[in-house]
């Protein structure tokens, strides 16, 4: 009975996608009848074996965030793909509610952790919302022309640059030094901004006073037993740059050489996640020259979604620039020199921190490292050698807190619902910390934790190691 009735099951959640998205779609015009039959089909340009992978057995919906929210087929890993395919296949067309569907991925890659078929779901969302944007705005809007203002002026314009970024923020400063903020929010100013400016008002974190600019070299401590070079990111190290002085610490201490390159850049995935693919091969254009690759062991990062796009620069130069030997073998090369700094750290083999830290903490799988990277084990082995701290353990860790780079500006009903659900796991620990190795979740979470009123600390794996190296303490850095 059971083997009769889960076929069944699986054929009606099925049916009920191809109810729902039929309901709201216009039917392809034939290829034949249609003027513009010699435009390619959205999603023409993506290895179609790859929508074959996906076998629909639905085991990826019990990881998927917005599936869980919802409970809507079309918000789950398996939906959305089944409407990419039929787009494809010119069976739907792109309407506004399909778009919708698919645009409300957090592209997290959950679904790659939980898929037993080896869906690349990553190597399928990613390229069809860029042919999606060229679709909508035209050939050049995979350059960011044709998006509405907060693409163009503060996504593409501003969040890339860390120099603009830190001008941008210096009345920011002012207004939380001086309490204005507080004020504003108080009496209801803040209301009167656009929604997305006020959300990025929300997000904002207490910025700390910025410690001086990274030198261009920091040498080992003790015998050099590697050289690396940082990648120092634009929003991390507008707003983290206290992070990245703590990650340059800790590979001191471990006894390596630091080389911080200065004509570095944004690593692009403001805008490939958000389908502006050719600034973004123009980033990692920038960043496979700005560094000397055969002159260090490993280029290393400290933020998830940063460290899995650079990670991918092999497939972006592939997708992007096709024909382009030199590109290609740039960008491969570089790729295949990223580490995550507690995936470094891990392989080297760290040198065990002596400074006690008497506190109780919890760890949170920022999504970009545990799915995209597969990397969960190596944080925890590391702040598991820190004297005095306890290390709980965090329900539903590895789902999206809802931050997923811009995704909380741009879809923020959905990104509120994961934030509320992340925060409600991490009050329920007891902890006094919570810790993650991602900037955009440190933004989501902070965020969360003020407005519910509660102090605990959002630390990343690099402040509680630095400050245990350091000597130690049982307060916050």
């Amino acid at each position: 009975m059971a083997r009769r009735i889960a076929p069944l099951w699986k054929f009606f959640r099925m049916s009920e996608l191809v109810k729902t998205v039929s309901s709201d779609s216009t039917p392809a015009t034939s290829a034949a009848a249609s003027p513009a039959a010699t435009t390619p089909r959205v999603g023409s340009g993506i290895d179609y074996q790859r929508f074959l992978d996906c076998v629909h057995c639905g085991l990826c919906t019990a990881s998927c965030p917005t599936y869980l929210e919802t409970g809507n087929e079309n918000d789950s890993p398996r939906g959305r793909i089944y409407l990419m395919r039929a787009v494809t296949d010119g069976r739907i067309e792109l309407t506004e509610s399909v778009k919708g569907h698919l645009d409300g991925c957090l592209d997290c890659r959950s679904c790659e952790t939980a898929c037993p078929s080896g869906v690349q779901y990553g190597r399928l969302i990613e390229p069809f919302r860029i042919e999606m944007q060229q679709h909508a705005h035209g050939p050049g809007s995979a350059g960011g022309q044709g998006r509405d203002w907060f693409h163009r002026w503060i996504l593409y314009g501003l969040f890339p640059y860390p120099k603009k970024l830190l001008w941008a923020l210096v009345p920011a400063k002012l207004m939380q030094t001086l309490k204005l903020d507080q004020l504003a929010e108080k009496i209801g100013l803040t209301k009167l901004l656009p929604e997305r400016l006020r959300r990025m008002q929300r997000l904002l974190p207490p910025l700390k006073t910025r410690e001086p600019q990274l030198p261009e070299f920091l040498p080992a401590i003790g015998p050099r037993r590697a050289r690396v070079a940082l990648f120092t990111g634009c929003v991390a190290d507008a707003m983290f740059h206290h992070v990245n002085w703590a990650t340059a610490r800790v590979l001191q201490a471990n006894g390596c050489d630091v080389v911080i390159p200065r004509d570095q850049a944004c690593c692009g995935a403001i805008h490939y996640h958000s389908g502006a693919g050719t600034p973004a091969l123009e980033f990692a254009r920038t960043n496979a020259t700005a560094f000397d690759l055969d002159g260090v062991d490993a280029v290393i990062i400290n933020v998830a979604g940063c460290g899995s796009m650079l990670k991918d620069y092999g497939h972006v130069a592939t997708e992007l620039a096709a024909g382009d030997q030199v590109t290609s073998t740039a960008l491969k090369k570089f790729a295949a020199k990223v580490r995550d700094i507690s995936e470094f750290l891990a392989a080297l083999g760290p040198i065990a921190p002596q400074g006690e830290v008497r506190m109780k903490g919890t760890y949170h799988d920022a999504c970009h490292l545990c799915h995209a990277q597969k990397i969960r084990e190596q944080p925890r082995d590391l702040l598991s050698l820190v004297p005095g701290l306890e290390l709980v353990p965090l329900a539903e860790s590895e789902i999206c807190c809802g931050a997923a780079g811009s995704y909380n500006l741009t879809e923020g009903q959905m990104a509120d619902q994961l934030a509320a659900r992340k925060l409600a796991n991490i009050l329920a620990t007891g902890a006094e910390t919570v810790i993650m190795g991602n900037a955009g979740c440190s933004l989501q979470i902070q965020a969360a934790l003020r407005q519910a009123g509660s102090p605990i600390w959002v630390a990343h794996p690099m402040e509680i190691l630095d400050l245990s190296y350091r000597g130690g303490n049982s307060v916050k850095a």
